[in-house]
């Protein structure tokens, strides 16, 4: 279960002397399949067009001119979506399974933080680090690195940003973060067994993100006409988050604000070291398809799972040559399991098998 942690000591990172919305959104990759780690992706934008007590702003229609949601957009624009809807086949012949993700999430890591001149990554290692995404402790994923980007040249991902920064400027809105939080089996197995759900090894990353935006934004909710907002992606029937909150923000004062079938929200305040925070965090069934940042985070805990994927194809097919690739889920990790039985001694089986 998620260690809390107090904010960091000292004066808060200087905001912006206007930031009404801080809109974030968290959503994860790879919570069912049997192989692989479970990623859980955060993106955190800047909305200055907003009021207090307005609903969340669709970033699809305020960045119009840049983004939209169809890969095949004829106007260039770049496609933000659910990663299951932008995610190509793996035999897909005429271009990378991972095109649209890889093109979505580099751009708008080039304009992170108001950039200008920041490069693509030149390696999957770099693109992990620039996403906060540590690689798990596994060695079928400390192989060298792969390449990066996959999709096509760097060229056109600048292009991408530079659609997508202007489209920023015009409707008054900033890329702030994009992070990912992977899990490997080992951590994965030991959150379950200690927690008996695997909605465990999820706590931990979300709670993770969520403090990244306590930490570095809480400040900006409790200012005049100001706002943090956090949307997350909910999972099954679960809909009380109370308990996990107040665990997780154990100094702070959280309250629940509604509860329903198809959405909790909660609201968290706290005074720590003189500074005053607060946050809103709203658990929304299927809020990929409503909030672009969840959609956003979606793609890159997606990216970041895939190619991680791709380093673990690397590490076995490196002692079986003939080993047909696996993505991780069900039927076909156990065909996996099965066909690489020969060079998996019974401690890496058990490794390899995420328990729940």
């Amino acid at each position: 279960i998620p260690t809390p942690r107090a904010p960091s000591p000292g004066t808060p990172k200087p905001l912006p002397s206007h930031m009404p919305l801080v809109y974030a959104g968290i959503d994860e990759a790879g919570y069912g399949p049997l192989l692989g780690p479970l990623c859980i992706g955060l993106s955190v934008f800047q909305v200055d067009t907003w009021n207090e007590g307005s609903p969340a702003p669709n970033l699809w229609t305020l960045l119009s001119r840049g983004v939209c949601r169809s890969p095949n957009d004829t106007r260039g624009r770049v496609a933000v979506d659910d990663s299951k809807n932008l995610k190509l086949a793996n035999s897909s012949a005429s271009r990378h399974p991972l095109t649209h993700l890889e093109r979505g999430v580099l751009s708008f890591l080039l304009i992170q933080d108001g950039q200008h001149d920041a490069s693509c990554p030149s390696s999957d290692t770099e693109l992990f680090h620039r996403v906060r995404a540590a690689s798990p402790e596994e060695p079928w994923y400390a192989g060298p690195p792969g390449l990066c980007p996959v999709g096509g040249p760097s060229e056109t991902f600048t292009l991408s940003a530079n659609t997508l920064r202007m489209a920023c400027g015009q409707a008054g809105v900033a890329m702030l973060d994009i992070a990912c939080e992977p899990i490997g089996e080992g951590v994965f197995n030991e959150l379950v067994k200690a927690a008996g759900t695997k909605a465990a090894a999820t706590e931990t990353g979300l709670v993770k993100h969520l403090w990244t935006v306590w930490d570095r934004w809480g400040a900006a909710g409790a200012e005049p006409g100001g706002g943090v907002r956090v949307v997350c992606d909910r999972q099954g029937g679960r809909t009380n988050y109370l308990p996990m909150l107040r665990r997780a923000f154990p100094d702070a004062d959280v309250r629940c604000t509604h509860e329903s079938d198809e959405q909790s929200r909660y609201e968290i305040r706290a005074q720590t070291g003189g500074v005053d925070r607060h946050m809103h965090v709203l658990f929304l069934v299927e809020s990929e398809r409503q909030h672009l940042p969840v959609a956003l985070a979606s793609m890159t805990a997606k990216l970041v799972r895939e190619l991680l994927m791709a380093r673990f194809n690397r590490h076995w097919c490196a002692r079986l040559p003939e080993l047909k690739p696996t993505a991780g889920y069900r039927n076909d990790a156990w065909r996996w399991l099965e066909d690489a039985k020969a060079i998996i001694t019974p401690d890496e089986r058990v490794q390899l098998i995420r328990t729940a």
